[in-house]
């Protein structure tokens, strides 16, 4: 019987973590009688032995707050910085674990906290995992609670957008979040009614683009918006990319393989939130004045959806409930209207990108708009 749970929140933060903590700290001592402690600032508190203990009344009023009433961190628990050296602070981790005779852990995170929980579980800790990011790149799950959230606040700019592009005649250029994953991009851009979609996944020809801007300007619309994913890369650097990870594979001495991956890096993030040169290489090409937003963290504060809130509170309760049968090395996934643990093994490491085939690459063709490809 599972009678001492670990908490913490780890990466960006998220609209729905609290609502997912009470979710949790409340069913787990409501119905189980739990004992539920919170590690402040992500893994870095769990070393440093930072608690908080989540009564019931430390969890009133919060399921409508952003953020994380616990903090977060990016911290690593093999690559941590500590007085000023990166160090490995795994071992830490386990005796603090024991210390607190905890039986289990739930790690709320991206893809990033997938993969530490999975090492961490690999070193004997009974973990269990929720999948949160606005970035909705977490595999095996049909969504990640903060990408509803995100989505509306990216549509709602977008909306507000297309006045001054149509009264000033211009390109309006919105630079949204995702990484490497187009779903925020994509989802808000045809909610929005952007003219122009640019993901990471489809790489794009700027003449394709400037095309279909001139294209519109002559049947009457001398405006467009254009909305591209911070991580979308034109055709060029992805042939560039995709020759540096042919090789990466293809390598066999471990120095070489860390050097082509090192190098691919670097190329790939040169080229993100590239939304400055695009508007520049756009103006140029059309002669239509350009301008440039970028939404940044603005899409990840504030109040969480209702959707979010209430994804959150299922994967939460759902959590508890997989305590007390005592599984664990697992992620709880949305499934539909019901929730299902999937193997960390499976998910770490495992990112879930747009398929070229999927109904919102269809449905966004289909209205006219432009992906930059064709």
């Amino acid at each position: 019987m599972t009678e001492y749970i670990g908490v913490l929140t780890s990466g960006g933060d998220t609209p729905g973590l609290n609502a997912a903590l009470r979710g949790i700290g409340k069913s787990a001592q409501g119905l189980y009688n739990m004992n539920v402690i919170g590690f402040k600032d992500g893994f870095r508190g769990l070393v440093e032995n930072r608690t908080v203990h989540l009564e019931r009344g430390s969890l009133s009023g919060i399921l409508t707050l952003g953020g994380t009433i616990l903090g977060t961190s990016r911290d690593k628990p093999h690559r941590m910085p500590v007085a000023g050296k990166l160090m490995d602070m795994t071992d830490v981790i386990v005796e603090n674990y024991k210390k607190h005779h905890l039986d289990a852990l739930v790690c709320l995170g991206g893809g990033g906290t997938q993969k530490n929980a999975l090492s961490l579980m690999k070193k004997g800790l009974n973990i269990i995992t929720l999948p949160k990011t606005i970035d909705n790149d977490v595999a095996y799950t049909d969504v990640t609670f903060g990408f509803d959230t995100a989505l509306s606040i990216a549509v709602e700019a977008i909306d507000r957008l297309h006045s001054t592009a149509y009264s000033h005649h211009r390109i309006i250029i919105v630079e949204i979040m995702g990484h490497r994953a187009g779903w925020l991009a994509l989802g808000s851009g045809i909610a929005g009614g952007a003219d122009v979609i640019l993901i990471p996944e489809i790489p794009y020809d700027i003449k394709i683009v400037a095309k279909s801007i001139l294209e519109r300007a002559r049947k009457g619309s001398p405006f467009s918006i254009v909305a591209v994913a911070e991580g979308a890369i034109n055709k060029d650097v992805a042939k560039e990319a995709h020759k540096l990870k042919e090789k990466t594979d293809k390598a066999v001495d471990k120095s070489e393989k860390s050097k082509l991956r090192n190098e691919l890096g670097i190329l790939e993030k040169l080229h993100e939130g590239n939304s400055l040169r695009l508007a520049t290489i756009l103006e140029e090409i059309t002669g239509i004045e350009a301008r440039v937003t970028i939404l940044g963290h603005l899409q990840r504060g504030g109040t969480p959806s209702a959707a979010d809130r209430l994804l959150a509170t299922r994967l939460g309760t759902s959590c508890t409930e997989y305590l007390k049968k005592g599984t664990y090395g697992v992620m709880i996934a949305a499934k539909g209207e019901k929730t299902e643990a999937v193997p960390l093994e499976k998910v770490a490491g495992v990112k879930k990108l747009v398929p070229l085939d999927h109904d919102w690459v269809k449905s966004a063709r289909a209205v006219g708009t432009c992906l930059g490809d064709e």
